[in-house]
């Protein structure tokens, strides 16, 4: 009966093998494919600074309304006009104008790979500053993802705004919270695509704040990638098949 042990493992190793991405996953990454990454942040023109400043001017002269004026609107886009902005409203044209014109810079290329784990987890693992993704493992039967905080979970889909500062993009998102005698801990993280079917996004945060208020821990990510064949790495030559040099 030793035979069948051997057997078991085979059949163990082939089972596992075949399973099948979350859906989560599906049309962003392929299991064990790996894919070229960009870590960056958006970066409006400079030509921007002058309206900003006038903005941050009239801010400090009226901090309570500018706070009220500012949770009205939706985070991450740019501020309906007020002439409270300090603004003119040719100027703010032109700032809209400017706004458009924001470009996203890459700050270090990474590579992306979706593994399965032994658990039945699944994890994105990453190379440089985005290997903070690599811990996080998630769980198709929950729908969570699993980090050394917690638990991540599922929250409202993104549809981004084209206005908003990384474009018009939509996803699923996963959230963790927890507030302590020690303080609190938020972690996010989000995986959806622009508009256009280009490119796909990854974004991550976690933030960590004393009970005073104390902001210990606040580290951001934004990670875009090229979807489909694009994106993929293209494997190493084998040095089997590079032609020898004639002497």
């Amino acid at each position: 009966m030793k035979f069948l042990a051997p057997l078991l493992v085979v059949s163990l190793v082939t089972s596992f093998a075949a399973a099948e991405a979350p859906k989560v996953f599906s049309g962003l990454f392929q299991q064990d494919v790996p894919v070229k990454g960009q870590i960056g942040m958006v970066i409006p023109p400079k030509e921007m600074d002058k309206y900003l400043a006038k903005v941050e001017s009239a801010a400090r002269k009226d901090p309570k309304w500018f706070r009220e004026f500012s949770k009205q609107s939706k985070p991450g886009i740019p501020l309906p006009y007020d002439e409270r902005l300090g603004l003119t409203k040719e100027e703010y044209a032109d700032y809209l104008a400017l706004w458009n014109k924001r470009e996203f810079k890459a700050m270090e290329e990474v590579m992306l790979n979706l593994r399965q784990s032994a658990g039945g987890t699944w994890s994105i693992t990453s190379t440089g500053g985005a290997s903070t993704i690599s811990t996080l493992r998630y769980s198709e039967k929950e729908d969570v993802f699993r980090s050394p905080n917690g638990d991540l979970k599922r929250i409202d889909d993104i549809k981004a705004d084209a206005n908003s500062i990384l474009g018009e993009w939509s996803g699923a998102e996963w959230k963790f919270e927890e507030e302590t005698g020690l303080g609190k801990t938020k972690e996010n993280v989000a995986l959806g695509r622009f508009a256009g079917n280009q490119y796909g996004i990854i974004v991550y945060r976690v933030q960590e704040l004393s009970t005073e208020g104390t902001r210990l821990l606040d580290k951001s990510l934004v990670v875009r990638f090229p979807l489909g064949k694009t994106g993929q790495a293209k494997p190493a030559a084998s040095k089997a098949a590079t032609p020898a040099k004639k002497k």
